[in-house]
């Protein structure tokens, strides 16, 4: 009895031993990343790539006007693609190139001329189209998995391609005499090609949320310089600000 008693100890100790050996990392072979889990963190912070997005928004345009140019809001959607530099400590740099087109209403009233005063307005009716260079820092946050929060800022290039201005008078020839005589336009005519600057410079910021390949996001841009060409009146002033909402995936 004394004997496999013995033999069941000896056994349970040989058992132990085998265990606690298995437990133990082979400090020979083992990866340098089980005694510094951190390293592997910080490779991944400071993770160098590009990513490439399409994108589609909605956008609304404020023309901020004074004098004899009419400003106005235009609606419309941009479509272009965009390139994502990453940088450290989850930092990205985004440039890239898009089309928009917007579409706006206004009547402009003019005070009447005529012997007996009546209501007369121009109608202005404008189809903008312009290339859209932006220039973004991203700092991102991530949440939950695949799910990040990210603010951005940064400046625009618009370069104007065209600006219809379909616009139909409602006026009595003394007050369509002054006013052609004001400069005032009353035919048709293509404001980038008259008196609209085809450079505009914004500069502003927004936020969104990314889930995997997807991003929803909206921000507003400031207008930093004025649209309308110089002339002898110098008080003339246009700028354009704008606000998107839109949607991007990622392709890679």
């Amino acid at each position: 009895m004394k004997k496999i008693l013995i033999l069941s100890v000896f056994c349970l100790l040989c058992a132990v031993l085998y265990a606690d050996d298995v437990r133990k990392p082979d400090y020979l072979l083992a990866d340098n990343s089980f005694f510094d889990p951190t390293k592997k963190k910080a490779a991944e912070a400071y993770h160098f790539g590009m990513e490439y997005r399409l994108e589609l928004a909605y956008i609304q345009k404020n023309q901020r006007s004074n004098g004899t140019y009419p400003g106005m809001y235009l609606n419309g959607a941009r479509l272009g693609a965009t390139f994502t530099f990453l940088l450290p400590i989850h930092f990205s740099l985004q440039t890239g190139l898009f089309y928009s087109f917007s579409y706006g209403r206004h009547a402009q009233h003019w005070p009447s001329l005529a012997e007996e005063p009546q209501v007369e307005y121009i109608q202005h009716r404008v189809m903008e189209h312009q290339l859209t260079i932006p220039l973004r820092m991203y700092y991102t946050v991530p949440l939950w998995k695949k799910l990040n929060l990210f603010f951005f800022t940064g400046p625009q290039l618009h370069i104007g391609l065209a600006a219809k201005d379909r616009l139909t008078t409602f006026l009595t020839e003394p007050t369509r005499a002054w006013l052609i005589e004001q400069g005032v336009p009353v035919e048709p005519y293509d404001r980038m090609s008259a008196e609209q600057c085809r450079a505009n410079i914004q500069w502003g910021g927004g936020a969104g949320i990314e889930w995997d390949r997807f991003r929803f996001q909206g921000g507003y841009d400031f207008g930093l310089n004025n649209q309308i060409k110089k002339t002898t009146d110098i008080h003339r002033f246009m700028s354009e600000w704008e606000w998107h909402l839109g949607l991007a995936v990622r392709l890679n």
